[in-house]
């Protein structure tokens, strides 16, 4: 199922900014694009395709009022592995009773996820509404090992996704500010972080889902005042579920200089210190701007979250993950990590993944930590995060 205005965007991609691409890549870095007479000539087309979410429906039926809906945040590390993932959220005990899905990481015709419209075709799958806005058109295949997955890119587009077995109404897009140069990176992209607002139209009452992926490669202040961006965009007269991946790392990666700083820094504080009181507790110290603001505007993460339970585990010998580092890091780093990581099998957990939620009461926050741990190919690299919300606040 495609809108008409969905397939203009797709024919706008492949006949009129596809061919161009290749040239746009060979740009060193944003104000290079920016002057380059090729890119002023589509950048009408480039940003009607990065500012047009995608919406649609495959539910066959209305769904039934409950006392509870379930939500359930998850980076589908652009939904490569799709589907275990339909797998997963079709008979999972837990997974199979989620009402509304904010994904992450969701790709739409990327060569390394076999150029599926991820979103879409989770919603036809599971049989739920959804909407989807892209948050970067890519000029390459990807970072690291998807540099080398076979085939070209059909549509290039990379984003954020709302799925729900309730009617999704009043969407809006709020577009971020990028914390690095993100053509100057090896994984060349146009356009910039966004998250995605919707009202969820349960039967019983209404609920603004917020669907949010903070930058990575970004300051802690950076994330921070995105998180800002996203909080002032809402309404404050509907109760609000907030959830993603936040990435608090407590790094600050804008730069590998300074990552490579803050890791020495980490050493010096004692390597099973940061990891029991830091990675798995950002808000004590070096994202705790971040919560802080959560606090300020009303929002409760302590009781929608499994507080000191992480949500991702950095393995120093998963090639997926080092490869993807070594497009910004020095090699030579990988020796140290390791080194600091010899107590803990060279594995390092941390908490990226969150909820918050305001004007609603929360149950049962969950880590699923199957979807990703015990599986000779995990289906992610982040576990999923579900939590209860009981209708009527």
């Amino acid at each position: 199922m495609r809108t008409a205005e969905t397939q203009d965007i797709e024919l706008i991609i492949r006949e009129r900014l596809a061919p161009h691409l290749p040239a746009l890549a060979q740009c060193r870095n944003s104000a290079e694009l920016w002057g380059h007479e090729l890119y002023r000539s589509l950048e009408p087309d480039i940003r009607r395709v990065l500012d047009t979410p995608e919406t649609g429906d495959f539910s066959a039926a209305a769904a039934p009022p409950r006392a509870r809906y379930r939500f359930l945040a998850w980076n589908v590390e652009r939904g490569a592995q799709f589907e275990g993932q339909v797998e997963a959220l079709r008979s999972h005990p837990y997974l199979r009773e989620s009402d509304v899905l904010l994904i992450t990481e969701t790709d739409a015709g990327m060569a390394r996820s076999g150029n599926r419209v991820v979103a879409r075709d989770l919603a036809r799958e599971l049989g739920m509404h959804y909407a989807f806005v892209p948050c970067y058109l890519n000029l390459t295949k990807g970072s690291g090992i998807e540099q080398d997955m076979p085939g070209a890119n059909d549509l290039g587009l990379h984003g954020n996704a709302i799925l729900s077995r309730y009617p999704i109404a009043n969407l809006r897009p709020v577009f971020l500010k990028n914390g690095v140069d993100k053509v100057a990176s090896r994984e060349k992209r146009l356009g910039r972080q966004a998250a995605l607002i919707a009202d969820i139209v349960f039967p019983n009452f209404t609920a603004t889902a917020v669907c949010v992926h903070l930058d990575a490669h970004s300051t802690q202040r950076h994330r921070y005042l995105q998180l800002c961006d996203i909080v002032n965009a809402l309404d404050n007269s509907r109760p609000v579920v907030l959830g993603g991946d936040w990435n608090t790392t407590t790094y600050n990666s804008s730069r590998a200089i300074h990552a490579i700083l803050g890791f020495w820094l980490r050493v010096m504080m004692g390597v099973d210190n940061v990891i029991r009181n830091h990675y798995l507790h950002p808000y004590r110290r070096f994202e705790k701007d971040l919560f802080r603001l959560l606090d300020e505007r009303g929002f409760d993460y302590r009781s929608s979250n499994r507080l000191g339970e992480h949500t991702v585990s950095y393995d120093v010998d998963d090639l997926r993950a080092t490869k993807a580092m070594r497009d910004w890091v020095p090699g030579w780093c990988f020796h140290f990590i390791r080194w600091a990581l010899r107590n803990h099998g060279g594995v390092c957990p941390v908490k990226l993944d969150w909820f918050a939620t305001r004007g609603v009461r929360c149950e049962n926050p969950v880590v699923i930590h199957e979807v990703r741990e015990g599986r000779p190919v995990p289906l992610s690299d982040h576990d999923a995060i579900g939590v209860d919300v009981l209708a009527g606040g």
